[in-house]
């Protein structure tokens, strides 16, 4: 008996907190319901950006993991000579530098000007938009990729970055110090 008591104490517990929570996404998504639009809107005006040559700009890059998901990805190095250059896995330590703004150009986060010129970090620790954009990557490469905010930091606001703010970063992969290899 004492175990049923305490199994519906947990399961109501859970239902509380369940409930609070759908508060709070509730009304985030309604507070930031005009910036959502804005990213958006930006996001899919960047996707239909061209070159100078009437070439799309950016190339949608789709993972194997998640086949309804994309980033934008412009090489700015050519490919051809990074080809042969180490690529990161999902688990690999990455070195790398980097500048990342807000759709309206509002600068949010730099390796430059916070963590001296390169920035550490496992793959596996950073947002989906930064996993696709380095597994695609060799050392030396330098790319401007934009994430839509599913792919970045979602409905959650993270400093200066607001909830469902779509994300463009510069990034340069610099090295994969311990690169491992696949078994």
């Amino acid at each position: 008996m004492k175990k049923l008591i305490y199994l519906i104490g947990v399961i109501l517990a859970a239902g509380v907190v369940a409930s609070c929570g759908s508060d709070d996404d509730d009304n985030t998504w309604e507070t930031y319901a005009e910036w959502r639009e804005v990213n958006k809107t930006w996001y899919a005006a960047q996707a239909d950006k061209l070159d100078e040559d009437g070439n799309p700009f950016y190339e949608k890059v789709v993972p194997a993991w998640a086949p309804d998901q994309s980033i934008l990805v412009h090489w700015f190095n050519d490919r051809s000579e990074t080809q042969n250059n180490l690529v990161p896995l999902y688990k690999s330590t990455i070195e790398a530098c980097y500048i990342g703004y807000l759709c309206n150009g509002t600068p949010v986060d730099s390796s430059y000007t916070n963590k001296g010129a390169v920035f550490t970090s496992r793959v596996s620790g950073l947002v989906e938009g930064w996993q696709i954009a380095l597994m695609n990557m060799h050392v030396g490469d330098s790319v401007q990729i934009v994430m839509p905010y599913s792919l970045g930091y979602g409905s959650t606001a993270t400093g200066e970055i607001l909830p469902y703010s779509a994300l463009r970063f510069n990034l340069r992969l610099t090295d994969i110090p311990f690169y491992e290899t696949r078994p």
